[in-house]
């Protein structure tokens, strides 16, 4: 299972909430999906940033379909995640502490905090393949990847981030992070509307 940590890569998530959230507010539904999301502790970072810049009846509307490729060493993946259990520790190794406090209750397990289910209720959890080239649903209105196309061959980068694109609702966002950009031969499907990559914006293919 690949390594994560709430409020990771800062600086994506700040474009996310400056350049995309405004555009998002007052849609009546606001799909998200996180793929590759490993733990969970990605997609509870975004819910928590969404409750806090959309106030009530915007974040009402978010539901963030948060996907990663089950292991054999982590069978119970989306029933364990789902529960948003995590050691204490997280509040001395995240950039936002006070988010993750406000946002969390202590455990019934000593030494664990758990995800309030204002924000868990957000999330669904669900075993997904990148490499099947499927998309676990369209119209969605940002697609969040980070930290997982190093893991795949040029050819298969190309084809994960069209799929992307095939989900994406139109001028729909696909987030990434600092390392990498829509692969060759798909740069023509983006618009990058953030300094140093990160975030783009789709564009309708011809």
């Amino acid at each position: 299972m690949a390594l994560t940590a709430f409020f990771r890569d800062m600086q994506s998530l700040h474009y996310i909430v400056s350049l995309a959230m405004p555009e998002l507010l007052g849609r009546s539904r606001v799909k998200i999906w996180d793929a590759g999301c490993a733990t969970g502790e990605e997609p509870f970072s975004l819910a928590m940033l969404f409750c806090e810049h959309l106030g009530y009846f915007g974040f009402s509307n978010i539901v963030i379909h948060a996907t990663d490729h089950e292991e054999s060493e982590f069978p119970q993946f989306r029933e364990s995640i789902a529960e948003g259990v995590f050691p204490e520790l997280v509040l001395k190794t995240t950039p936002r502490p006070d988010l993750i406090r406000k946002y969390s209750r202590p455990a019934a397990r000593p030494g664990y905090i758990q995800v309030v289910e204002e924000i868990r209720s957000k999330v669904v959890f669900q075993k997904h393949d990148l490499l099947s080239y499927r998309e676990v649903g369209t119209d969605f209105s940002l697609v969040v990847c980070k930290n997982v196309l190093l893991h795949f061959q040029p050819l298969q980068q190309s084809e994960v981030v069209r799929m992307f694109h095939r989900a994406l609702a139109p001028q729909g966002f696909l987030a990434l992070d600092q390392a990498h950009r829509p692969p060759p031969g798909t740069e023509h499907l983006w618009t990058n509307i953030a300094e140093g990559g990160f975030l783009y914006r789709k564009v309708e293919s011809g």
